[in-house]
């Protein structure tokens, strides 16, 4: 099969395309034919060699999985080949403490898609069963592999912010893929959501999206300040932080008495200082979101197919040195509203 590998990471990589096997699914996996997989910006971060830690030596990224099943190994029941599939974002083995507990994302003894473990920048993946859920026909495969990351992390976000009808609602990174998202799942939760973005071009589609302000944050834009003079100085309710350093700390600054923040990017990975006082006296509540559960998973897959969340793909791209390397710039650019999606060709049905 052809899969796609880093050459030597810089920025920009140099990419490669080469011949693989195609993978066996051992016991209780399933071996699928990509079918579309994001590019995110984790993937940008590793091409970089910025982000180096447990990544698997030759590992193929990827773990914006949607693909078709074609073969499953032993004791796999719950799925057969024909079934389309959208994967976790990591290997979850479904047994252990964490995953009964419906934490699989934090599974004890599984490894990161696309980073631990080969993921699906490639022609095919083998992945357990456990780590999978199923789509209806009705999605397409680009929208489909957006379901898990970015649209079920951001989802996970609003819910452990807890926002609910009638918050106010800041989004940074709003025109990103994981902001994207979570724009318009707080605005269908009922929330006013003000959405910050670098990118004016932007702007029109976060509104047709569900955003009620759109902050357009230029060099020397102190966020906060315009935050609190819509909400008349009390403050939003919640903030979804998609980008981290780059706005810290006016994001925390933008919350009112007992806001909730949740975490769900560092786009730099330059260290934050966090104001304790602050903190404390204002009751507010940090919280980082690191992936999706199952459960979460298929709320968005429903979410999806009965049309109240739109996927947002900004374009798709082959899957080859060139059109990675165009994904690639296009990320690093700040370019895409939503994600990239990289469509493999076609292959042949492995023997």
């Amino acid at each position: 099969m052809k899969a796609l590998t880093v050459v030597e990471a810089g920025r920009p990589p140099q990419l490669g395309i080469e011949d693989r096997p195609v993978p066996t699914p051992g016991p209780g996996e399933a071996l699928l034919r990509v079918d579309a997989c994001g590019f995110c910006h984790h993937d940008l971060l590793v091409m970089a060699g910025t982000l180096r830690r447990g990544v698997g030596p030759g590992v193929i990224l990827g773990h914006e999985t949607a693909g078709t099943v074609v073969a499953v190994g032993e004791g796999v029941t719950q799925f057969r080949a024909g079934d389309r599939v959208v994967s976790l974002l990591t290997a979850a083995c479904g047994q252990c403490a964490r995953c009964l507990a419906g934490l699989e994302h934090r599974c004890v003894a599984g490894a990161g898609i696309g980073h631990g473990r080969d993921g699906g920048f490639a022609e095919y993946v083998a992945l357990p069963a456990s780590a999978l859920v199923a789509v209806p026909d009705s999605i397409p495969p680009e929208e489909a592999a957006l379901l898990a990351c970015p649209a079920g992390v951001a989802l996970t976000g609003i819910e452990a912010a807890g926002v609910k009808s009638g918050d106010t609602v800041v989004v940074s990174g709003a025109g990103g893929g994981l902001g994207a998202h979570a724009a318009q799942l707080a605005a269908m939760a009922g929330a006013q959501v003000i959405a910050v973005t670098t990118s004016s071009e932007k702007t029109a589609q976060l509104e047709t999206m569900g955003a009620s302000v759109v902050i357009e944050a230029e060099d020397g834009l102190n966020i906060a300040d315009v935050v609190m003079a819509l909400t008349d100085d009390a403050g939003a309710d919640a903030v979804i932080d998609t980008v981290g350093p780059p706005l810290w700390p006016a994001t925390l600054r933008c919350l009112g008495q007992y806001g909730r923040l949740t975490l769900l990017g560092d786009v730099t990975g330059e260290p934050a200082t966090l104001p304790l006082a602050e903190i404390i006296f204002r009751d507010l509540r940090i919280m980082g979101v690191s992936g999706v559960s199952r459960a979460a998973l298929e709320r968005t897959v429903n979410l999806a197919a009965t049309g109240r969340l739109r996927p947002v793909v900004s374009q798709t791209l082959p899957l080859t040195a060139e059109g990675a390397a165009e994904a690639w710039r296009l990320v690093a650019e700040r370019r895409p509203l939503g994600r990239v999606v990289l469509t493999p060709p076609l292959p042949a049905v492995p023997a």
